[in-house]
């Protein structure tokens, strides 16, 4: 973990309205705003609201005085601190303000800053060793020679492709790696791309650390800049849910407000693309999206009248599928990719032991002879074994069990009942097929 002198030289604290990275004007309009939307704010709300410090804040309040765009009030009995309000000019800054951006929050991060902070905290920095591997999967049943893939593609920080039938385990273990990144970055609340606030932190991703208590808004020489959060890795995860349209700038019309997308959100950590192939558009079509960012490290996005402009990708990106790979992809983008890896079924013995993990997190004693049964009900059915099947069958015994209102308990019966409830026929079955040939005379005779 970095502490408050390492977080400091990455992003100091600004002193000034030039050390911000932000014009003059750029910041009275956005005081203005919180004004506006705040009424009268004293010394420490200001601070609080907009993440500057008080010596930024009172180089602009000094010139909205001046400039008759603000009023002063003396303190009141409930703080010792100066109050701040907008005069009837400063109303009609404000409202011009709201015109051209919604935003009202912390001052945004200019881009060019926000670049070196990525490359000073970039993912490729991060070491992934073998006792790490082994830490975060000392618990699950994987093959050796699965781990021994997976470790050198999370060091590499190259893209990796997971790929192999449905219940493999893909997900499971791509969410699995997550756990990997045990540090954290800054991220940006909000970026300043020109006159455009780009909305960065997401709660829903990002994670903040626990804050230093000792670092207070008024410090200059502790703790970073306060625009930045300190956050955990990020790790963003979609599915078929994903569209494109969640991989550029989302503008809000109405508020007149920017958002970043997924990609961006994810820099400096992992984001997983699930399911590949199941979106509501052409595989290739995503993956083409991808070929100048991973050659360039740089993706480019679209603002405003359609101002294009860089920004940093970094990231370790994991595409997972179900699908044939060369079916997705050529030859052309399969080769960007740094790590192919196949998820394959199991063995006998690794279904086993996952079956023992599942039975003692149910309170069931492992039973051969019960075990010998599911085997057989596999070999009969000529199915594959998976590694989420042995979850998926005890959960339902446990449905059984409850709805008989007996102790958890498993046997032969409670098996084949959750054994004809999780698998689907095929309808050209014989069982289907004399059903629909008795059900065909009956009407017949009607």
């Amino acid at each position: 973990m970095l502490n408050d002198k390492d977080l400091s030289q990455i992003a100091a604290r600004p002193r000034s309205i030039a050390e911000t990275g932000l014009g003059q004007d750029f910041l009275c309009d956005l005081l203005a705003k919180h004004l506006y939307w705040g009424g009268e704010l004293n010394q420490q709300q200001l601070v609080e609201r907009l993440a500057l410090t008080w010596l930024v804040l009172e180089s602009l309040i000094n010139f909205m005085r001046a400039s008759s765009y603000i009023d002063v009030r003396s303190p009141n009995e409930n703080s010792s601190l100066l109050r701040y309000s907008l005069t009837e000019r400063g109303r009609n800054l404000a409202l011009d303000a709201l015109l051209k951006s919604g935003y009202v929050g912390y001052a945004p991060v200019p881009l060019a800053l926000y670049q070196r902070v990525v490359e000073a905290q970039s993912i490729h920095r991060t070491v992934v060793t073998r006792e790490d591997m082994a830490r975060v999967f000392k618990d699950i049943v994987i093959k050796k020679s699965l781990l021994a893939q997976l470790g050198p593609a999370m060091h590499s920080g190259r893209p990796i492709f997971l790929y192999g039938l449905p219940g493999t385990g893909k997900s499971y273990i791509g969410t699995r790696l997550v756990q990997l990144l045990t540090d954290a970055v800054l991220i940006p609340y909000a970026l300043a791309v020109g006159d455009y606030v780009v909305q960065f932190f997401d709660p829903s991703l990002h994670h903040p650390m626990p804050a230093n208590t000792e670092a207070s808004q008024f410090m200059l020489d502790v703790g970073h800049d306060p625009r930045f959060v300190y956050c955990q890795r990020p790790a963003v995860i979609t599915g078929g849910e994903l569209t494109l349209d969640m991989l550029e700038l989302a503008h809000d019309p109405l508020t007149k407000q920017h958002f970043a997308p997924l990609q961006l959100k994810a820099n400096n950590g992992i984001y997983i693309v699930d399911d590949l192939g199941r979106q509501r558009f052409r595989s290739a079509d995503l993956l083409n999206r991808w070929i100048v960012p991973l050659d360039q490290k740089l993706d480019y996005l679209t603002v405003g009248c359609g101002t294009r402009f860089p920004v940093p990708f970094d990231m370790v990106l994991i595409f997972s599928t179900n699908l044939n790979p060369l079916e997705l992809a050529d030859e052309a983008f399969l080769r960007r990719l740094g790590y192919k890896i196949r998820f394959d079924v199991l063995n006998k013995a690794e279904y086993e032991a996952i079956w023992r993990q599942v039975c003692e997190r149910y309170a069931l004693k492992f039973d051969t002879i019960i075990f010998n049964h599911i085997m057989d009900l596999y070999y009969q059915d000529n199915r594959p074994l998976l590694p989420c099947h042995p979850l998926d069958l005890l959960s339902l015994v446990m449905d059984q069990c409850r709805y008989e209102g007996v102790s958890n308990s498993i046997n032969n019966e409670y098996l084949d009942k959750a054994w004809n409830s999780y698998f689907v026929r095929p309808l050209t079955s014989p069982v289907f097929s004399a059903m629909s040939e008795q059900e065909h005379h009956h009407r017949l005779s009607e």
